[in-house]
């Protein structure tokens, strides 16, 4: 082998070594970003994929810590495996099921494939056309109570988890873990941020 040849070949073999990480980060780049880093206990994977992606399309992180940083969407799925029944459990995945396949007829994919503008469509049209939930006074209904849907109730249940997790309750909402006097007529400018319970 003549000098010219080694030359060339050591200079691929060193081009190739750098390149490695770049090829290596291509591939992680290309891999599917929508994986699950947690196990469901009741859902499958692609239902989990969605209440994932459902939660953090509904609570983004911000300034705040979204939907998935407190870890909603986990919370979700023990409460689906640990507290409701069989029939409970299978009219959830029904729902789900059906969420995903109007998406497809819609939109062409999975409400978790789907893009923000799409997301935010699908949104708007559930918003649209869910029953609401009937009204309260000194938080009992008024009125008949109808089923409120899967949407509405999902939706109901990813702020309720969001809003009961250690982190915003102490991190995010204002939080006295030894209240002081109670007031029970002040001015809403003393008030402040919304209060942690």
């Amino acid at each position: 082998m003549n000098r010219r040849d080694a030359l060339k070949k050591s200079a691929l073999a060193l081009g190739a070594a750098a390149g490695a990480p770049t090829l290596i980060s291509l591939l992680h780049a290309c891999a599917k970003t929508d994986r699950l880093t947690w196990t469901p206990q009741f859902l499958s994977e692609d239902q989990a994929r969605f209440i994932s992606s459902f939660v953090d399309f509904l609570l983004p992180k911000t300034e705040t810590p979204g939907g998935l940083d407190v870890k909603a969407d986990v919370f979700i799925d023990l409460m689906y495996a640990k507290t409701y029944d069989e029939a409970g459990q299978n009219q959830v995945v029904a729902d789900i099921e059906k969420f995903n396949a109007d998406c497809k007829a819609k939109y062409g994919k999975v409400f978790a494939e789907l893009s923000a503008e799409d997301k935010a469509n699908c949104f708007k049209e559930h918003e649209a056309n869910s029953p609401k939930f009937p009204k309260t006074v000194w938080g009992g209904a008024v009125g008949p109570r109808e089923p409120v849907g899967f949407y509405r109730g999902l939706k109901s249940t990813v702020l309720w988890a969001y809003f009961s997790s250690e982190e915003i309750g102490k991190n995010v909402l204002s939080y006295d873990p030894i209240p002081g006097e109670y007031r029970g007529c002040m001015p809403l400018s003393e008030v402040g941020n919304t209060w942690s319970l």
